[in-house]
């Protein structure tokens, strides 16, 4: 028993450092269009993903590590962005946001008490929603009005939609595939220790 938890640690900052990586190869898929200088991206189903396996510690730990490296300036966002410019740009609500966006996912997943694809979407929707809730109040200050900002945010909610059904069905195989990724959880919904 103590082997197996001596790995658990080992594990777990694996499941973070690939799940950083593959948020910024999500980066290299460009952005285009978009408002107010925050173009439609990709990358920004990565975070949800990240919430949706790996649950709320290790997915928010994972979107941390990934803006912690962005910070410091690697080109990691979409468009090879990096450093802290995008930390202050128009799209600063929407990259900070990455961080609720896996939290609320992480959570919704790990106290579920099953992993279904209705389970799952609602999970992807209320982490974008988190995103939301930080990104288009940013908008609003660089438009100057927070309701134009949020009519100008709806370009985004199609392609977005679509990332979220997508995120739902992967994690949904994932977790069909590794029905142990999650630690288990009691009738409550609460993680077993």
């Amino acid at each position: 028993m103590s082997g197996s938890r001596s790995t658990l640690p080992a594990a777990s900052l694996a499941r973070v450092v690939v799940f950083a990586a593959f948020i910024a190869v999500l980066g290299l898929f460009p952005g285009i269009g978009g408002v107010a200088g925050v173009p439609i991206v990709v990358q920004n189903a990565g975070p949800i993903l990240a919430g949706a396996i790996l649950g709320w510690k290790l997915g928010t730990a994972s979107v941390a590590l990934l803006l912690g490296l962005t910070a410091i300036g690697l080109p990691l966002l979409s468009g090879g962005r990096g450093g802290l410019a995008p930390f202050v740009g128009p799209s600063a609500g929407f990259v900070v946001g990455w961080l609720l966006s896996a939290l609320v996912t992480g959570l919704i997943v790990q106290r579920a008490r099953t992993r279904t694809l209705p389970v799952l979407l609602l999970a992807c929707l209320a982490g974008l929603l988190a995103d939301y809730l930080i990104g288009i109040p940013v908008i609003g200050l660089f438009v100057g009005d927070l309701g134009a900002g949020l009519l100008q945010s709806l370009v985004f909610v199609p392609g977005d939609l679509i990332k979220v059904v997508l995120a739902a069905v992967i994690a949904g195989l994932v977790h069909r595939a590794l029905p142990d990724l999650l630690p288990p959880t009691t009738s409550a919904g609460s993680p077993v220790r």
